[in-house]
């Protein structure tokens, strides 16, 4: 049962009610090239007005880094939502946010008006959690909803500081689909209980390694991380990309694995090429060679197939699957059979699958999966500190039940 206040809970007709988003879009000469986290927010979105609420909304995009940009203005998204939502949306457009243009722009609201602020990223103090821009958020509104679970590890103006200054706040529909998701997995998941990690380095999984050796059944380890725990069995990697301030580390969770009776899954074989493709997805020469076989001089990009094998079949007896990171460069094709496999592993399961955002969402959507699974986290950074078990402040900035 999640102890905070979702928006269901609130009595919002007639009242101002700012919602932070997580509109961060990829953007492309101003034309936004993926919209699912607008769709995501309009849920959320569409509850308050439908109860009568005045909404402001507010997000950052990009990397601004506390100045105006141009290239990374919200404008693009007041259009998209506005034809989403199949009415007006007034784009407060001030560089410094909560500037003339806000201000008259929520003093006109009507109920079931919609306002849509400038980047929050505009103002320096926002990645700060600076006390005035958390108050001038604040002015605007009544009651906050904090519906950005990609931003929710962020301890900001617009995620946590503006909740010390309104009467009452709120997780919104996303977020609270988020916790319950990924913290049922965690805290109480259906058994046999798969996590699959992967992606390039060990040292951004540490701690959700630690932490899922005390819950999941079996860890299957792909990717680039993959080759630090081989060689910390004492197997050549030959130029495979390996972190060796971490190869005791990955000893240790070797030997904890065994105490904790959880099964550790490392590839079996692997698809090698003699130098990383340039550009990314270049035509290269590769074979297949089984883990104790990598030439000094060549390095492993994929899982290879008797792999792809047994972490399908891992799959298909698992109940509950969380899954984080890529199996190989899957940019390149040549690359992407091993995160392949392991997507369509998960689409044809019937257990409870989540996605926890980034790459292996991408990955996940691109291949044509996405609709198969249970869950597609809308937080990569987010998801992941989720896994680590660590209290996220955008949710414990939240008024309790």
């Amino acid at each position: 049962m999640n102890a905070k206040k979702s928006v269901e809970d609130l009595r919002v007709a007639g009242k101002r009610v700012l919602v932070r988003c997580d509109f961060n879009v990829p953007l492309k000469n101003g034309v936004i090239t993926d919209e699912n986290r607008i769709v995501a927010a309009l849920p959320t979105i569409e509850f308050l007005l439908d109860q009568g609420a005045k909404v402001i909304l507010c997000s950052h995009l990009g990397k601004p880094k506390g100045e105006p940009k141009p290239e990374y203005s919200l404008a693009p998204v007041a259009v998209r939502l506005a034809e989403k939502l199949e009415r007006e949306v007034v784009f407060g457009a001030d560089d410094c946010v909560v500037g003339e243009n806000a201000k008259k722009a929520v003093a006109a609201m009507e109920d079931g008006d919609v306002v849509l602020l400038q980047n929050t990223r505009y103002r320096a103090e926002e990645t700060k959690n600076g006390e005035a821009f958390s108050k001038e958020l604040a002015s605007l509104c009544d009651i906050f909803v904090n519906d950005a679970f990609g931003a929710a590890h962020r301890a900001h103006c617009s995620t946590v500081g503006v909740a010390s200054y309104v009467e009452e706040s709120a997780n919104g529909f996303l977020m609270a689909k988020e916790i319950k998701f990924l913290g049922d997995a965690v805290n109480n998941p259906v058994r046999p209980f798969v996590t699959i990690l992967g992606g390039a380095k060990v040292a951004d999984k540490l701690a959700v390694i630690e932490n899922l050796l005390t819950k999941a059944d079996c860890l299957i380890i792909g990717g680039g991380m993959s080759y630090t725990f081989l060689k910390a069995q004492g197997k050549e990697v030959g130029l495979s990309l390996v972190d060796n301030e971490k190869l005791e580390y990955c000893k240790e969770m070797l030997e904890r694995a065994k105490a904790n009776g959880v099964e550790i899954l490392l590839p079996v074989d692997c698809t090698i090429t003699k130098e990383f493709p340039n550009p990314i997805d270049a035509v290269v020469e590769t074979k297949t060679v089984s883990v104790d076989e990598i030439p000094a001089d060549m390095e492993s990009l994929d899982i290879g197939p008797k792999t792809r094998e047994l972490y399908a079949s891992k799959v298909k007896k698992a109940k509950t699957v969380v899954w984080n990171g890529p199996m190989g460069v899957f940019e390149n094709p040549i690359f992407a059979e091993g995160t392949i496999a392991v997507a369509k592993a998960l689409a044809e399961t019937d257990a409870t699958t989540i996605i926890g955002g980034g790459d292996s969402a991408a990955a996940v959507n691109i291949l044509g999966f996405g609709d198969k699974m249970s869950h597609i986290s809308t937080g990569g950074g987010a998801s992941l500190e989720y896994l680590e078990g660590k209290e996220l402040p955008g949710i414990a900035a939240m008024t309790d039940r």
